[in-house]
């Protein structure tokens, strides 16, 4: 039974919890054992809720999956995990998770209800209109990278909080067009929503949100503490047009994290990761402007 529980709520997928961390980052707390402990804690809540969303989602889409040729292999679509303790877990995840919402402070705990509100709406009706669909997904994870500010209680960036929406929205999209692709005419099928979309259509919204996550970006390293935060640009252009080919070219999409099974996208990943921690923890605030140095030395 432990093990059925275990599957239903699908830790593969806890790692999009990650980006709570964002925030630890950003803000110059990475070496503040206190600031780690305060985000680990806000990653196990969000896991907890994720965990238990699975759950209810299961439970309410249980007869659906039972025809389902893959689905029916689900734990409480198969009967190897009965509704009633599925739904008694369930009630045990989603109150213990408010609980210790409430003791990391309110403002994490009202952050940390609108999620599960979003996510349960999108399980109950969102995800069946078109466009919502993807605008809600991109939501949750904002919502996450709110949730791992607020738990710090340092100032939410602005600019964290848009490229966090650009780049959820991208993803989204890449999993619309690989399942169109993959499916073809069964594609409605596998999920109602996807006979709304269209691939033409898909790609045209992929160029708008690729665009404006670029920009985004560069007006984010422009108004940074400092202007070295430009040495990330190259890396980030390269790692979202290297996901662009691989979805044109290999169908890869299907799921974010098809990003680290591909070797170019763990190269750029790695390099902009390694240039962030770089930029932010060992290149003082204050420092000289990049610009006034390039104008200095004639370039």
């Amino acid at each position: 039974m432990f093990k059925a529980i275990m599957r239903s709520l699908r830790p593969s997928q806890w790692y999009k919890n990650f980006i709570i961390f964002l925030a630890l980052i950003f803000s110059h707390n990475l070496m503040n054992p206190m600031a780690w402990m305060d985000s680990i804690t806000a990653f196990v809540i969000f896991c907890m809720l994720s965990g238990s969303l699975y759950l209810m989602n299961d439970i309410m889409d249980a007869e659906d999956d039972k025809k389902h040729p893959v689905k029916c292999k689900r734990p409480i679509a198969s009967g190897e995990l009965k509704k009633s303790h599925a739904f008694f877990i369930f009630i045990v995840l989603l109150s213990g998770s408010l609980y210790i919402s409430s003791i990391v402070n309110y403002a994490f705990l009202l952050i940390s209800v609108l999620y599960f509100v979003l996510l349960f709406a999108y399980n109950l009706k969102l995800k069946y209109i078109v466009l919502v669909d993807v605008l809600t997904i991109s939501a949750g994870f904002v919502l996450r990278a709110i949730a791992g500010a607020v738990a710090l209680t340092v100032s939410i960036s602005p600019w964290l909080i848009i490229c966090t929406f650009l780049l959820a929205l991208f993803l989204a999209f890449g999993k619309r067009r690989h399942e169109l692709v993959l499916l073809g005419d069964d594609a409605k099928n596998h999920r109602k929503i996807l006979d709304e979309y269209t691939v033409p259509l898909l790609e045209q919204m992929t160029l708008i949100v690729t665009s404006a996550l670029i920009v985004s970006y560069l007006l984010y390293t422009f108004f940074a503490s400092t202007h070295y935060m430009m040495v990330t640009i190259p890396f980030l252009v390269y790692g979202l047009f290297r996901y662009l080919l691989l979805v044109h070219s290999q169908d890869f999409g299907g799921e974010p994290e098809m990003l680290f099974k591909d070797k170019g996208m763990l190269f750029s990943i790695s390099i902009w990761a390694i240039l962030v921690a770089v930029v932010l923890y060992f290149v003082p605030d204050g420092s000289t402007n990049l610009i006034y140095i390039l104008n200095n030395v004639g370039i």
